[in-house]
């Protein structure tokens, strides 16, 4: 059977579906042109339809299809009516509904592949194992649990921990010891310092924490993670029903110990409900701004400002380090 030569893959994670596209692309051999919707510039199709000067196949990747402008979205759609069957072209689609985007219906037309891409937080742990695998990482199931625990589901921060795993245990069999000592240590500690001083209202203190966190080369993504982490369990811990002793709340709200609940509600109530859930959309917008390329040093201060009660002060502190 041919391989189909126009490839969509959608979802709500554009760091799952990029992984799926070179997973695709690997295994035809390919090497594509990759491209940002958001930097189409036209005629990025045109070069599918000629013939290398080698001989291989032409493979084009267009990530984030949703963003493409106009004239873009015209010529990705004109050349699914006749695509080149010595190419393949691989289009992603960042987007949280349920049913396929509208330009699922012109690849189908065109005999493509449409796949939707999505990772639930119980398939996690087996998911970082084939990651590890896949990198010569022995990771095993309960280090996958707890890694998970400890940095939360996005799966770009789960997939840039197991590099560090491997690169700090190779050969060795990774288990809840070496991911604990890896991460629950020193930058764990700084991270949740940051997060300590922000959200009770020590902006100061939370960028200056921030900047050592960035000279010292932690992944911002990283760094990111454990402040959603935080946030996702200050809504939790708002929104726990009255009467439940501190153990029932701890449990309820997912923490291990009750001081951590006693931290948290000091904290939680410092903002109303819908305070903390702007905070977590902010979080996930410098996630996609992280992922698409901004520097840390831009994105993360301002996040920070925001949960230290003074969205406007990060323009004021000199967070930028060198690289």
């Amino acid at each position: 059977m041919t391989d189909p030569p126009v490839a969509l893959f959608w979802g709500g994670n554009g760091f799952l579906l990029r992984l799926a596209a070179h997973d695709l692309l690997s295994a035809r051999d390919l090497r594509a042109t990759e491209v940002d919707a958001r930097d189409w510039q036209g005629g990025e199709t045109s070069d599918l339809a000629t013939p290398s000067l080698w001989g291989e196949r032409r493979a084009l990747l267009v990530k984030g299809c949703q963003n493409l402008p106009e004239v873009g979205a015209r010529e990705v759609r004109s050349y699914l009516e006749a695509p080149s069957p010595e190419a393949l072209c691989v289009l992603t689609v960042v987007t949280q509904g349920r049913t396929p985007p509208p330009l699922a219906k012109a690849v189908g037309a065109a005999g493509g592949l449409v796949r939707q891409i999505a990772l639930r937080p119980q398939d996690l742990p087996k998911w970082l194992i084939d990651r590890a695998r896949q990198r010569g990482v022995k990771l095993t199931g309960p280090g996958a649990t707890v890694l998970v625990g400890t940095l939360g589901e996005d799966p770009a921060a789960l997939d840039q921990a197991i590099r560090q795993l491997g690169s700090a245990f190779a050969g060795r069999p990774i288990g809840p010891d070496e991911v604990r000592a890896q991460f629950v240590g020193v930058g764990e500690q700084r991270v949740w310092d940051l997060c300590d001083h922000a959200l009770s209202g020590r902006l100061p203190q939370a960028l200056v924490v921030l900047r050592s966190l960035l000279e010292a080369r932690e992944d911002p993504l990283l760094v990111l993670g454990g402040i959603t982490s935080r946030l996702r369990d200050l809504i939790k811990v708002r929104s726990l029903p009255e009467g439940l002793s501190s153990t029932e709340a701890a449990r309820a709200a997912g923490l291990r110990f009750d001081w951590q609940l006693r931290r948290y509600r000091d904290q939680a109530t410092r903002f109303s409900p819908e305070e903390l859930v702007t905070l977590h959309r902010q979080a996930t917008e410098a996630d996609q701004a992280l992922k698409g390329g901004a520097a840390g040093d831009v994105i993360l201060p301002a996040l920070v400002a925001s949960m230290g009660g003074e969205p406007g002060a990060a323009i004021d502190v000199p967070i930028r380090v060198s690289r």
